[in-house]
């Protein structure tokens, strides 16, 4: 999203995101399954034409939007699989996630809601693995069965932040900040040894 691009490459990028952004906004409302293509195209108010020259299916646009918002998660493994693993290097990653996770809310509260759709996609099986490569760069296998549920808890206290406590009584930031929190806990507990 950098502002100093220009012409003809700045309309594209941004035709595309704004493609991104209906087609979400119309399957949280109707659903994945009942929205059209059509439908995307007048909301948008373009023609369908103009709409397939950016995307062809909606699975494309769901594809691209996976592919746009977890790009930073695929960032924070590879970076952390070349790191020492230490207590502050998975502070980093639960911070990043979060981070992540909160850039992104839309598509994981998406996610959340259409499971079914997700694993037609297979997009569900990209993301579980992408957990689990996380869960491994959080745990320590030498570490009692106790800290490594507390590892796993940690990351998944995150999910919860977002797709479990949105409908709290408070600011979205301040319950994401909550639940790093408590994840930061969780983490530091099950590896006091490091500090």
């Amino acid at each position: 999203m950098s502002s100093s691009s220009s012409g003809p490459q700045q309309r594209r990028g941004d035709t595309r995101q704004r493609i991104q952004d209906v087609a979400l906004e119309l399957f949280a409302e109707q659903g994945y399954e009942k929205t059209s293509l059509r439908e995307i195209a007048e909301r948008l108010e373009v023609t369908k034409a103009a709409l397939y020259y950016h995307f062809k299916t909606k699975e494309d646009i769901i594809i691209s939007l996976f592919d746009d918002l977890t790009r930073p998660i695929d960032e924070l493994i590879e970076w952390a699989q070349q790191q020492p693993k230490t207590l502050e290097m998975r502070r980093e990653v639960l911070r990043r996630y979060s981070e992540a996770m909160a850039a992104g809310a839309s598509l994981f509260r998406f996610m959340q809601e259409n499971q079914a759709t997700m694993r037609e996609l297979s997009i569900g099986e990209t993301m579980k693995r992408r957990l689990f490569l996380l869960v491994g760069l959080l745990q320590a296998a030498d570490r009692p069965l106790e800290d490594q549920v507390r590892c796993v808890s940690a990351l998944f206290t995150l999910h919860a932040g977002m797709m479990f406590l949105q409908h709290v009584e408070a600011d979205p930031e301040e319950t994401r900040q909550a639940a790093l929190a408590i994840a930061m806990d969780l983490i530091a507990q099950a590896h006091s040894h490091e500090q």
